[in-house]
């Protein structure tokens, strides 16, 4: 058998979700199943840490696919003439991202469908490619793949696909993320936070992440507690739309309590979140949201939104709240502070959910529909 899968996201020190998941998935995979031949499919020179098992060989096929036209030209004029020649049993995409007008079998994970929701918070021409070739991509489809129950619906009523042909292939918990003990986490808190106790968000600084309604109630919180040294830690780079953020920070009371500190290596994040009051990850949609359960893992407890795929992932270990309402979001990190029971109670709870979550069972749930494809 022979699969040939995009690993395009598989870049050294630059992983984040989706890679992630391409990541960890592919590695327990492709050393579970051994006669199995794997094609690895990159758009640069890689990283020979990405060939996992002697049965995959990494193919370069240029140019770097990261602009909606050079999507298009990677995938048509590049890939689909790879598939055509050498004639895999199946096609695997992580990313989404399929070969249009081709007999060869297609799974694409399509994480979430984020685009068709929120339009405006994607560059103008990424929005307009994944909107006009996403709903191809499904249609080709022998089956898809997603993160969540809410995703798989989702899904399948914006795009007319049966239901019984999408299966969920839950995310799963990096093994650097762990608990650490007091006297590590108040070093954490020297470097980061002025030895002040703080909430952290972890991932992207994007429209959709609602960074803008996260630091307002901050603001809040701040002011309805002066006699608390709080501050917000946000732990990620900008991926774009950061001049409304800026702006709204800008405005703020409390600005100086907020601390940006890029993008931090995996130690650093790991350690950031485990030291952290709570983390508050508010997004206005997302089809998994991976931070949920590395703060489980890390024994902290989590404030979210309301919405999509989040309470799905949180179950019972979470306060959940509305993204849209800043006084909700603030009125939970009083409680956070102030209830410590709830606070235990959280992350109690957090230490049962975050069983529902790993990468082996992601692996096994890929591969499950990877059988099933094939044997479509």
């Amino acid at each position: 058998m022979h699969i040939v899968v995009n690993t395009r996201l598989l870049i050294k020190n630059k992983l984040e979700g989706i890679g992630w998941f391409t990541y960890q998935t592919l590695k327990l995979i492709t050393q579970t199943h051994q006669r199995v031949k794997f094609t690895f499919l990159f758009d640069r020179p890689f990283d020979e840490e990405f060939l996992f098992s002697s049965n995959v060989t990494g193919v370069v096929l240029g140019p770097k696919a990261r602009h909606p036209f050079l999507y298009y030209f990677w995938l048509q004029f590049k890939v689909k003439p790879y598939l055509e020649k050498t004639k895999p049993d199946l096609f695997l995409s992580p990313d989404g991202f399929l070969c249009l007008n081709t007999q060869i079998k297609q799974l694409p994970v399509i994480h979430d469908i984020n685009f068709f929701h929120f339009p405006k918070h994607i560059k103008y021409l990424t929005e307009k490619y994944y909107n006009y070739f996403f709903p191809k991509f499904a249609k080709q489809a022998k089956r898809i793949a997603t993160v969540s129950n809410y995703s798989k619906v989702d899904i399948s009523k914006t795009y007319k696909i049966d239901l019984s042909l999408i299966d969920v292939v839950y995310n799963g918990i990096n093994s650097f993320f762990k608990p650490l003990n007091e006297i590590d986490k108040d070093k954490i808190k020297k470097v980061y936070s002025n030895s002040n106790p703080y909430f952290v968000y972890v991932g992207a600084i994007s429209p959709r992440k609602n960074i803008s309604n996260l630091m307002i109630a901050f603001n809040t919180f701040k002011k309805n507690n002066p006699n608390l040294n709080h501050n917000l830690l946000i732990a990620g780079a900008v991926a774009w739309g950061n001049k409304e953020v800026q702006q709204n920070l800008n405005k703020l009371e409390f600005k100086n309590q907020i601390i940006f500190t890029g993008r931090l290596s995996n130690t650093d994040l790991a350690n950031i979140l485990s030291s952290a009051e709570a983390l508050v990850y508010i997004p206005l949609f997302e089809g998994f949201g991976i931070p949920l359960i590395e703060a489980m893992e890390c024994e902290v407890p989590v404030i979210c939104s309301n919405v999509t795929s989040l309470p799905e992932v949180a179950g019972n270990a979470a306060v959940l709240v509305n993204p849209l309402n800043v006084n909700d979001i603030s009125d939970a990190m009083c409680k956070i502070v102030n209830e410590p029971n709830l606070k235990q109670s959280l992350i109690n709870n957090g230490n049962i959910q975050k069983l529902k979550f790993s990468w082996e069972k992601s692996a096994k749930l890929l591969w499950e529909s990877v059988e099933k494809t094939l044997h479509n």
